[in-house]
This record gives structure tokens, C-alpha cells and sequence, in this order.
């Protein structure tokens, strides 16, 4: 019993490190756009059919490549569409995302097919690792040193970057920003893409742990904006806890009982939201309050 509840604590770590990489690329572009992305579990799809391509084509070695595309895609959408979008009605931009997130579904499954694509991890990552209680795979391993790398290069470009310290600032008041002389929209535009590109990192990282197929948006969305309303909105930390607490809570009620695993997220949620109405660690934002 010990062993499993370990082994299961340490895969929900691993899922939850997955729904945090997703969760802080809602929250960037939230924090600095105040567009709420419904298309966000799209790209995290492309990022998973990208590197599932540019494996069979290039090598492993390619995959490297897969966020980066995705997220110079997403730039160029923001410059097409979503930048029409800032002054309006937000009901718009909710609504444009969404339509922008079927669209992107149905190329995909244009393009590659409405089945699951096979997906292994590499060689080198094959196996399992078993130390006392902890039984876990290799490939997890390695998703969650790798998540542990994206959000410390991320904490360090956002502290200590002359552009990361101008989207913390431009998070909270843009025009602050605008009239410091910055040039406001290729800011906007460089943070829509870095928040794409940890979408789609998160689908290069989970596509040997999922089937790859067009509806695995759903699956990452959903969680992904609960780990948000959890761990507070704009709240980087937030988006932490609360990625971690979705992918424990999901692993642990897969295993202890099933039926309940799709409502257990939800009923977290409503438990912290009841406690805490702007979640773990939310604060008051005065650009929407």
C-alpha cells in the first residue's frame, strides 16, 4: 500500500508538472493581455503533433525545435488576430479564441488524421527506476527535471531580463509601460508567444506520455484553467501549487477510485474557492476590479 501511494504521489507530480508549464503560459498572457485563451490547449496540441513530426523526419534531437515553432505560430496570431481584439468587448476575444482553437483541431486532424499517432520516448529514456517505495519511469524523470529547467529559466528571464521585468510590470499596468516610451505591442507580442511556447513545450513533454491525437487539447485545458482558479489568477505561484495539486489529486483518485478521478479536480477547486474565493495566493487587480 505504501509502495503504490508513493509511486502515484511522485506520477501526479510529474502530470502536475506538466498542467504548471501550461497553467503559467495562461497566466502570462492573462496577466499582460487580459485575454482569457481558449486556445491555448490547442497549441499545446501542436506542440505534441510537432515534435511527434519533426521526430519521424529530423531525430529525436529536433523535438528541441517543436516549442519554438509553436510559439513563433502564436506570435504571429497574436499580430493577426488577437491584437484586433484588445479594446474590445472581452466577449470577443473569448469567442475568437475559441473559434481559433477549432480551427486549429480540425487542421490537425486535416493534416494528420483524426486517430492517435504512436509516440515513444527514446531509448535512452526507457526503463524504470526503483528506489525503496518509488516506483516511476525513467521518461517521468526526465519530464520533471526538464519542467524544472523551463520554470527556472523562466524565473530568471521574468527577474532578471530587462524584457522580463517589463512584462511583471506591463502585467499589472500596461499603460504605465506605454508611457515609459516601450513599444507596448511587440511586448504584448513577445509575451503571447512565450506563453504558447510553454503550452507547446508541455505537449513535446507529455506526447510519449499521451496518445497523441486532436482531442488531447481538452484534456490539458480544463485543468489547466482549474489549476488557475486554485492557485489564484495572475498568480505565477499559484499556477504552481495549483498544477500540483490538480496532478496529485487526479493521480491518486485514478488509482483509489476511478469513477470519482473527472469530478475530483472540481470538487478541489470548489473546497479551495470556498475557503478562499480568490484562490491560493490571488490578489486584488485593479485593471479588473
Amino acid at each position: 500500500m505504501l509502495d503504490m501511494l508513493a509511486s502515484q504521489i511522485v506520477n501526479g507530480i510529474v502530470l502536475g508538472m506538466l498542467y504548471v508549464l501550461i497553467s503559467v503560459g495562461l497566466t502570462i498572457i492573462f496577466g499582460l493581455l487580459g485575454v482569457v485563451n481558449f486556445a491555448h490547449g490547442a497549441f499545446f496540441a501542436l506542440g505534441a503533433y510537432a515534435a511527434y513530426t519533426l521526430q519521424g523526419t529530423l531525430g529525436w534531437w529536433a523535438v528541441i525545435l517543436a516549442p519554438f515553432i509553436v510559439g513563433g505560430l502564436g506570435m504571429a496570431v497574436e499580430v493577426l488576430l488577437i491584437r484586433r481584439v484588445y479594446t474590445a468587448d472581452p466577449l470577443r476575444s473569448l469567442i475568437l479564441t475559441f473559434a481559433l482553437a477549432l480551427m486549429i483541431e480540425a487542421v490537425i486532424r486535416l493534416v494528420w488524421g483524426g486517430g492517435g499517432q504512436p509516440f515513444s520516448p527514446p531509448e535512452a529514456f526507457s526503463g524504470f527506476v526503483e528506489y525503496g517505495p518509488l516506483f516511476v519511469t525513467n521518461y517521468r524523470l526526465v519530464v520533471f527535471a526538464a519542467t524544472l529547467v523551463l520554470l527556472a529559466a523562466l524565473w530568471a528571464f521574468l527577474r532578471y531580463t530587462p524584457y522580463g521585468r517589463i512584462l511583471r510590470a506591463g502585467s499589472r499596468d500596461p499603460e504605465m509601460v506605454r508611457l515609459l516610451g516601450i513599444n507596448l505591442p511587440r511586448v504584448l507580442t513577445g509575451a503571447f508567444g512565450l506563453g504558447i511556447a510553454l503550452a507547446g513545450a508541455a505537449g513535446v513533454l507529455a506526447a510519449p506520455l499521451w496518445t497523441v491525437n486532436p482531442t488531447m487539447s481538452q484534456a490539458a485545458l480544463l485543468p489547466a484553467f482549474v489549476a488557475i482558479a486554485i492557485g489564484g489568477l495572475g498568480s505565477y505561484a499559484g499556477a504552481i501549487a495549483g498544477g500540483l495539486l490538480i496532478g496529485i489529486v487526479t493521480s491518486l483518485t485514478v488509482q483509489f477510485w476511478p469513477e470519482a478521478s473527472s469530478a475530483s479536480t472540481y470538487v478541489l477547486m470548489t473546497l479551495v474557492l470556498l475557503i478562499r474565493p480568490r484562490g491560493l495566493f490571488g490578489e486584488a487587480w485593479e485593471r479588473f476590479e
